[in-house]
């Protein structure tokens, strides 16, 4: 999945690890369209990637509108591969018993509903390629596993109700479109970046949004025989 006919599609790429995977997909001679809803951010990353050598193009998209996915859907005439990157926190404070239930919907509309949406509509044109990717950004915040393990690095977590819970949805929902697509060429995964330094949290990360582009790239380059329904981070796979 090397050549220049491939096209992408990342989500929420006009900053942090979305604008990473981009530019990390376009040094393979990818064409990749940026997907953002701010159209001023939308170009000038844009005209960035292309500074950089990327065939990048912009593609007006916000998540959380129909009328805008399917406008994005129709604006396309190839696709390949798909990064569902564009996500948010989804408002504070996240405490279970003190949560305005707006915060919650906020944060699965755009992290959950919002990659079921721009999964659909995109869909008939990743049929229609030989190779075609789904790659959805997830955390291990939304591991059960990590969650609950004692010992582990999330074990001090504040709980919260409406981002972490939204990530555990998006896993199911990935495993979903698996089990859908797995007599297809499609192959869909999630993939954890780790804790990067982005607008997201504020730049409170550890790692860079660059390292944190490398699982994206990695699950969308996977080879035809690759795994199909897994949550993987730069290590391996995360456990559920």
């Amino acid at each position: 999945m090397t050549t220049a006919a491939t096209v992408a599609l990342v989500t929420g790429a006009n900053k942090g690890i979305g604008y990473e995977i981009a530019a990390r997909l376009g040094a393979l001679g990818w064409r990749v369209g940026v997907g953002a809803r701010d159209a001023g951010r939308r170009e000038e990353a844009v005209e960035k990637l292309r500074a950089g050598g990327a065939d990048a193009f912009g593609v007006a998209l916000d998540v959380t509108d129909q009328a805008s996915v399917d406008a994005a859907a129709a604006g396309l005439d190839q696709l390949d591969v798909l990064v569902n990157n564009a996500g948010i926190i989804g408002g504070t404070p996240q405490v279970p018993s003190t949560v305005d239930l707006a915060v919650v919907q906020a944060a699965v509309d755009t992290n959950v509903y919002g990659v079921i949406r721009v999964t659909n509509a995109m869909l008939p044109l990743l049929r229609r390629s030989p190779r075609p990717r789904i790659v959805n950004m997830s955390s291990s915040v939304g591991s059960f596993a990590e969650q609950t393990d004692p010992q582990g690095p999330l074990s001090g977590m504040p709980a919260s109700v409406a981002y972490a819970p939204s990530k555990a949805f998006l896993n199911a929902v990935t495993v979903q479109y698996a089990k859908e697509l797995r007599d297809t060429a499609i192959l869909v995964n999630a993939g954890c970046p780790g804790y990067c330094a982005t607008d997201l949290n504020h730049h409170s990360g550890f790692r860079t949004p660059e390292q944190g582009a490398a699982i994206a790239v990695h699950l969308a380059t996977l080879p035809d025989d690759g795994p199909s329904g897994g949550f993987f981070d730069d290590e391996g796979p995360v456990r559920w």
